[in-house]
């Protein structure tokens, strides 16, 4: 199939969180058209510079593009702040005007509002995303009354990947983040779960969360996010081919990713490999 009659929505990750994004979106828009991209063989993203996961996500986003893709989604936390506002604001113009790029963070931030009585938040995150701000900035944009808190969870994605997840041994360390993160404050009654990964650590999180506390999950969020955005831009949703195909590419071992990838998402058929600018 060409790419005049394959025009799919693009879901980008540097690993295999994005597909609990992918999951969620399928779900709202199953006519659609859709490519994953994982870039498997340079993640993790999270303890990158702000510079090389730029040109990595720039580099992934371009290929996307020239697969057929006229709207592509950073389902990646650390894509969406290191590299979304650069992509949009400046490479964007120049090489795909009429193309889009939209990330996880702004539609997360939105749904706070709705969820907090408190207006005290927490942030579940990878490093990179935590040291960026990117979730602090955003919602004291949006809702400067909101007081944001955060913690670094390192070992969550290691442990998902590592099909760790469900042991006891991960309880140790969710334990030790979120009981880390509510010692900041205990009025937080909403926390937001910053990776795509962490879906797979629902019940453990839940485990060691007060009832009280509202637990964010992005999947969701982003799809109701992008079924919104399909509505309020014929321009684009004219550009998606509706055909129910889904297609999965990796810049790693395909055997590899099938096997992980059956952790996060239950649509995994064929895998192609495929290559970017490997540095």
């Amino acid at each position: 199939m060409n790419t005049k009659t394959f025009k799919p929505i693009g879901v980008f990750d540097s690993g295999y969180g994005g597909l609990t994004v992918l999951q969620e979106i399928t779900k709202l828009l199953p006519s659609y058209d859709f490519i994953y991209l994982g870039d498997n063989a340079r993640a993790p993203y999270g303890t990158r510079s702000f510079s090389t996961v730029y040109n990595y996500t720039l580099e992934s986003v371009k290929k996307l593009f020239e697969l057929g893709c006229h709207l592509v989604i950073l389902a990646c936390n650390t894509a969406s702040a290191k590299a979304l506002r650069s992509i949009q604001q400046k490479d964007l113009p120049k090489i795909a005007p009429n193309k889009r790029v939209l990330g996880v963070i702004r539609p997360s931030v939105e749904a706070i509002d709705y969820y907090t009585k408190t207006k005290n938040i927490g942030v579940l995150g990878t490093s990179g995303t935590v040291r960026s701000n990117s979730y602090y900035l955003e919602i004291k944009k949006l809702f400067p009354e909101i007081t944001v808190y955060q913690e670094a969870c390192p070992m969550w994605v290691p442990l998902v990947e590592n099909n760790e997840h469900n042991n006891d041994g991960a309880d140790y360390f969710v334990e030790k983040n979120i009981n880390n993160l509510l010692k900041n404050n205990k009025s937080i009654d909403t926390i937001i779960l910053g990776c795509t990964h962490y879906p797979l650590l629902i019940n453990k999180i839940k485990k060691y969360c007060p009832d009280n506390i509202s637990i964010i999950s992005q999947g969701r969020i982003v799809a109701n996010s992008l079924v919104d955005y399909l509505k309020r831009h014929h321009e684009i949703d004219t550009n998606c081919t509706k055909q129910s195909i889904i297609k999965f590419y990796t810049t790693e071992s395909t055997k590899l990713f099938k096997k992980r990838a059956q952790l996060f998402c239950d649509k995994i058929l064929e895998v192609n490999h495929i290559d970017l600018g490997l540095s």
